[in-house]
């Protein structure tokens, strides 16, 4: 891990984080979405500040996944936080790496560039080839299968719409330049525009 120490503590966490990406519950975040993020930010690092934090913060930002939960992001923040200083790294980087994650709830657009980074990187999925977005809707779907239909499609069409309003969707040149056009097509074919 970046900024700290490997041992057999830190082995430990990335084994507890691999495996929260595997729960059952899962469709879409997963290994495969941290593993799309991971390799977009290596394509888009020369827009962070601090590179090593935005990757610890993407392995954490959807380390707790409850679909029924309403502080996933609080709890996954907390935990990087905590986990960090207990491996050693300092306790402003575990702190800026809290908030990078706290980012990813959405709710606001960022105005730090490694949190406007992350949140690009996050919500990439949206500007993927055609093929990948309708993949990863079913993945949201099945997420979400517990919410009936009548419920789960306007709700949906609503938090697309959302992004879809927002101009520019990705604030950060690279991703914007990768992937806003794509996403504003995907984003219109889905809530039906």
């Amino acid at each position: 891990m970046v900024g700290v120490d490997r041992s057999p503590s830190t082995d430990r966490l990335c084994a507890e984080l691999v495996a929260r990406y595997r729960e059952a519950h899962r469709a879409y975040h997963t290994l495969q979405h941290l593993a799309e993020c991971l390799s977009l930010l290596e394509l888009q690092k020369s827009e962070a500040e601090r590179p090593g934090e935005v990757a610890l913060a993407l392995w954490f930002h959807d380390a707790i996944y409850d679909v029924r939960g309403q502080d996933n992001e609080q709890r996954s923040a907390d935990w990087a936080r905590d986990a960090l200083t207990a491996a050693g790294a300092a306790t402003d980087a575990a702190q800026r790496v809290h908030a990078l994650v706290m980012a990813t709830r959405h709710d606001v657009q960022p105005v730090d560039a490694d949190a406007r980074l992350l949140v690009d990187i996050d919500l990439s999925i949206l500007g993927a080839p055609a093929a990948r977005f309708a993949e990863y809707e079913q993945q949201i779907r099945n997420e979400y299968a517990h919410v009936p239909t009548d419920i789960f499609q306007p709700k949906r069409r609503q938090i697309l719409a959302g992004f879809l309003a927002r101009n520019p969707l990705y604030q950060t040149p690279g991703v914007r330049a990768r992937c806003e056009t794509q996403a504003r097509v995907n984003l219109r074919h889905a809530i039906g525009g």
